[in-house]
């Protein structure tokens, strides 16, 4: 098992501490959704359905805020927008145990639109420091180190609103995220590559890079993590339905591990997969989980081959994504990518939700991950209308892809000119 492509991306000036950074700074951001729902439940005695509003609340303001952030990044650099957004988490946070639940619904809106953009940040420094033929371990790292916050993070805020409060869970939150902010100011990763320098004297339009394939981009990683928030709902339901309950975690444990596998022989390949592929085969295998049957261990068994695509998944659209877009505009399709991350998250729960309520809990798997499949469908003709047109250019060219990641390129007006 050959290391090297790690070795070589970790060994490029930055990424290292990048790297590190990055694991410790999403665990804080990984806690919110589950601080505030225990908080609105336990403390303020308000049902699920209210806990639900609140986190559908900051969901939608992260959605909309992060493509707006990312663009002020591109304009007014990373500082800035990292002290904007420190603050305003601060305020949040640290002022919520004192809100009654009206107010709380539009802090947490607010605090939405302004939350530290820790995920994308970290995705746009990696398209900096890496080069192109590169960036595939690096994304995979990222998505590993993703998946390591969120076994970490969730479980970390149950354990605090259990042992200790939800009110205290939220200044810890609170504390957290500001830490966060300050270690990136402190690093100050680069977002723009110097050897990718912006089209001279005008930053590039929507027009030039929002392309049907990045829009596609966008599409696919909404369907994978769509699949994702679906088959977290189904594998409770499941669980719960055959009084298993106890082993929810184990289960979600194993599934996070799967990823982990994943990711890390994604990183290793010389020629994946195309993002659309992968997406398209995490929808099929997601599929028939439900046929795995009621006990813990055959359901964690039937997570296999769809748990080994979940971070492949999204490092995937990462990948494509930073490549896509032109340097000058990497912040604002990032946020895009985020805002795409977290419409699919918001909508696959709800959608695995309402099918096992209607038909049992085993079908929340086949609806989202039909679901996620028809949407990389949708996405299709769009990637096979660029390779005909690619073939149709060069006759002599074969129906496949030169070399991995080669045509993940952004358009030829906003490439940097050649070296004389």
């Amino acid at each position: 098992m050959k290391l090297t492509p790690y070795r070589d991306a970790l060994a490029l000036p930055g990424v290292r501490p990048l790297m590190l950074l990055a694991l410790l700074v999403r665990v804080p951001k990984t806690m919110t959704l589950l601080a505030l729902t225990l908080y609105v439940v336990e403390h303020l005695g308000h049902g699920y359905a209210a806990a639900g509003l609140a986190g559908a609340a900051m969901t939608v303001g992260s959605a909309l805020g992060a493509p707006v952030l990312g663009r002020l990044v591109d304009r007014r650099g990373l500082r800035p927008v990292l002290v904007l957004t420190t603050v305003a988490e601060a305020a949040f946070w640290f002022s919520s145990p004192l809100m009654p639940y009206p107010v709380l619904l539009g802090g947490a809106l607010l605090g939405g639109l302004l939350t530290l953009p820790v995920f994308s940040v970290i995705r746009q420094s990696i398209a900096a420091l890496v080069p192109a033929d590169r960036r595939r371990p690096a994304y995979a790292l990222d998505s590993m180190s993703v998946e390591l916050s969120f076994m970490v993070g969730p479980a970390v805020a149950v354990l605090l609103a259990t042992s200790v409060s939800p009110r205290a869970t939220l200044l810890v939150v609170g504390a957290g995220i500001v830490f966060s902010g300050l270690a990136l100011v402190w690093l100050d990763p680069p977002t723009r590559d110097d050897r990718e320098p912006a089209v001279p004297g005008r930053p590039p339009s929507r027009r030039e890079w929002l392309t049907p394939r990045l829009v596609g981009m966008l599409a696919i990683t909404t369907a994978a993590t769509l699949v994702l928030g679906g088959t977290d709902v189904a594998v409770v339901a499941v669980l719960r339905a055959a009084d298993q309950v106890h082993w929810t975690g184990v289960v979600l444990g194993v599934w996070a591990v799967y990823s982990l596998v994943g990711g890390f022989m994604y990183g290793m390949l010389t020629r994946p997969l195309p993002p659309l592929a992968i997406v398209l085969l995490l929808g099929i295998c997601t599929v028939p989980i439900g046929l795995g049957g009621a006990q813990w261990w055959t359901l964690g068994l039937a997570l296999l081959p769809a748990g080994v695509l979940c971070a492949p998944a999204l490092a995937a659209t990462s990948n494509a994504v930073s490549q896509l877009a032109p340097s000058g505009a990497r912040g604002e399709a990032m946020g895009l990518q985020n805002s795409a991350l977290t419409v699919g998250l918001a909508l696959g729960a709800p959608l695995a939700g309402a099918v096992i309520d209607a038909s049992g809990p085993a079908w929340g798997f086949a609806a989202t991950g039909l679901v996620g499949t028809l949407l990389g469908l949708a996405v299709l003709p769009v990637e096979v209308r660029r390779r005909r047109a690619a073939v149709g250019a060069d006759p002599t060219a074969p129906d496949a892809d030169p070399a991995p990641d080669a045509d993940l390129v952004p358009p030829p007006a906003l490439r940097a000119p050649a070296e004389p």
